[in-house]
């Protein structure tokens, strides 16, 4: 009932490379375990060793103990919880609450290789947002000496210390580097993550993640809005070293080299077309070459290229437009006059390839030009539905990022710093769009809110509260409005489905069963009594089969149907990939039925037994019934 240990299973790898250097060691209790003679695979590697402290690497105060606590397992389980859930039966969408770092530790057997795609929004580290406190989090005064901050008399500062520099930055690169660490390893083959970030911590962030996901595994960076003004005007108004204060970005990675994305365009509309809007989004988004403000087309191939004199164009409008813009000239009247770019762009459209006669540039109107592919796309906005919170994430935004990293049908979407849940209301809206069944995790500590905002006047206590909640009433405007576009259908048309809206939830939780640590003489009559279960009391069958079903690394959005033999209520996962039964004194002629339906798994409860020879006869029976079957008590 304990997390797998990241630690053996990298022993394992090396074993299988260089087995001599595999030894024997006492851990903190005097058992033997399996170490690595690492002077021998220096030798192994003689060749290849940096030894000393001239090399590239990017580090902080902490490292090291954050990497050794992305490796260290836990006694956690998750308990699930019917009443929070919605649709508990029929839904393959997840909410867990609790601290992600752990969830993600209980996830890595069931999930590794598993999911599509990732998107997280994490604390920006602005002062005021960084709430994950961290047994490796370093107190001052550790941190002061590890970084030399006193001479050798502890008398003489030797540099000054800020909030930019150090350990304000450690907590939080030690806070995110284990987290990232155990999500490289749910991403599939051809999976994709996506982290949103402002210009806090954007570098350190892009250092982290190419030591997880390698270098050549980034992608690329997405700026989009802050808010709803114009960048341009801002510019003009603040200059330059301020134009970051209207723009956060979100870090594309990659699992492996072969992941392709998907173009991604949003059609034309009136309403676009007044406001200077782009047409469409981003074209071969897989080629970092594409990727530029000012876009021309090669007719042949349709592909957007840049091209110099469409730069140097730009530039001369720009500064022609300067002039103009200080003498009150407006920008719609600078456009009709000196409007270069465009015409070159239209000449260009009209060649042979896929795009052309096609516009993708229009004329901007009331101020606003949009001067990038994706800087017309807000990063926040409002969830709607009458739930207060603060800065939501577009959800708008997260569904082109599904559609850029190629979501299909049945992926699972994962965010593990889920907020209000922006990510599980894109997944549905985006199955509503495309008939998709896409799956969603969402992981959210269920942070307090503050008594003083209209949220918790509202009535909501934590911030899973609000998550779950905006899922459940836009998972309703989901289904409200296809019902209602069904019945305007026409003969030949077939009707639209209601995608999977519900969601199992679950809270992180300790083990189901007791902690037994002393030796044999430390037991007293009394604690011997205490362990004639070793579950704890307070946990339920559903308990038990969940928590079996993360030690035995199947899905937790996996079908679930309870079914009565004899009176005995029996649990079947995935049809007879998993049966549990927990309930005491189980009848012989119940276990020959199980046995029966040849399930992959089975599990029972020790308390079904009524004494050891019945629990060998269920042996024997499964044995002659159903010999393939994994069978296991506890």
């Amino acid at each position: 009932m304990e997390t797998k240990d990241l630690n053996e299973k990298n022993i394992e790898k090396i074993a299988a490379l260089f087995p001599n250097v595999i030894t024997e060691m006492k851990d903190e209790n005097g058992k033997l375990k399996k170490g690595i003679n690492f002077e021998l695979l220096k030798q192994e590697l003689s060749e290849d060793v940096i030894d000393g402290e001239e090399c590239y690497d990017f580090t902080w105060v902490g490292k090291k103990a954050a990497i050794v606590e992305s490796n260290t397992p836990i006694r956690k389980t998750l308990r699930p919880c019917l009443e929070e859930s919605k649709d508990w039966e029929n839904t393959e969408n997840l909410y867990i609450e609790g601290d992600n770092l752990e969830v993600l530790k209980l996830l890595q057997e069931s999930y590794l290789n598993s999911i599509k795609m990732i998107y997280i929004d994490p604390p920006y580290n602005t002062g005021n947002d960084f709430i994950y406190k961290d047994d490796f989090k370093i107190n001052k005064d550790d941190y002061e000496e590890q970084i030399g901050l006193y001479d050798e008399e502890d008398k003489n500062m030797m540099f000054k210390n800020t909030d930019s520099n150090g350990r304000f930055h450690s907590d939080w690169c030690s806070m995110m580097y284990p987290r990232l660490k155990l999500a490289q390893n749910l991403l599939s083959e051809d999976g994709v993550i996506f982290i949103s970030i402002d210009d806090n911590e954007v570098e350190n962030l892009k250092k982290i993640c190419n030591e997880i996901f390698g270098e050549s595994n980034f992608r690329n960076v997405i700026s989009v809005r802050r808010y709803d003004k114009n960048i341009n005007r801002q510019f003009m108004e603040q200059g330059l070293s301020t134009m970051n204060i209207g723009l956060e970005y979100i870090l594309m990675y990659s699992k492996g080299s072969g992941t392709k994305f998907c173009p991604v365009f949003k059609e034309a509309s009136e309403e676009r077309t007044t406001k200077g809007y782009w047409k469409g989004f981003w074209n071969d988004a897989d080629r970092p070459t594409m990727r530029y403000e000012i876009l021309g087309v090669t007719p042949e191939s349709g592909q957007w290229k840049w091209k110099y004199e469409v730069a140097k164009e730009a530039l001369d409008n720009y500064i022609e437009y300067e002039k103009h813009y200080i003498n009150d000239f407006t920008l719609e009247d600078y456009w009709e006059k000196t409007g270069k770019v465009k015409k070159f762009i239209r000449r260009n459209m009209n060649g042979k390839g896929k795009n052309s006669g096609v516009e993708h540039w229009v004329a901007p109107a009331d101020g606003i030009l949009r001067n990038s592919n994706w800087s017309d796309i807000l990063a926040s906005r409002p969830a709607g539905f009458d739930i207060p919170f603060e800065s939501p994430k577009n959800y708008e935004l997260i569904i082109l990022l599904n559609k850029l990293a190629g979501t299909e049908v049945n992926d699972t979407i994962l965010d593990f710093f889920s907020g209000s849940s922006t990510t599980a209301h894109a997944v549905m809206e985006l199955n509503a769009e495309d008939g998709g069944d896409r799956k969603f995790i969402m992981v959210q500590l269920p942070e307090k809110i503050d008594e003083k905002s209209e949220a918790y006047k509202a009535g909501y206590k934590n911030i899973c509260e609000i998550g779950k909640e905006r899922i459940r009433r836009a998972g309703e405007k989901i289904k409200l409005e296809i019902e209602k576009g069904n019945i305007k259908l026409k003969e030949e048309e077939g009707p639209k489905k209601v995608p999977d809206i519900g969601f199992r939830v679950f809270k992180v939780d300790s083990t189901n069963m007791k902690d037994v640590y002393y030796s044999a003489n430390d037991y007293k009559q009394e604690m011997i009594e205490g362990l004639a279960s070793n579950i704890k009391e307070d946990r339920s069958d559903l308990d038990l089969l969940y928590g079996v079903m993360l030690d035995w690394n199947l899905q937790l959005s996996l079908k679930h149907e309870i079914r009565k033999i004899e009176d005995t209520t029996i649990h079947l996962v995935d049809n007879t990939s998993l049966i549990a039964c927990f309930e005491n004194k189980v009848s012989e002629s119940v276990i020959r039925e199980i046995a029966n339906l040849k399930p992959l798994r089975v599990v029972f409860r020790d308390s079904c037994f009524d004494g050891s020879p019945k629990k060998i006869n269920v042996e024997e029976i499964f044995k002659l019934l159903s010999p393939n079957t994994s069978v296991r008590v506890i």
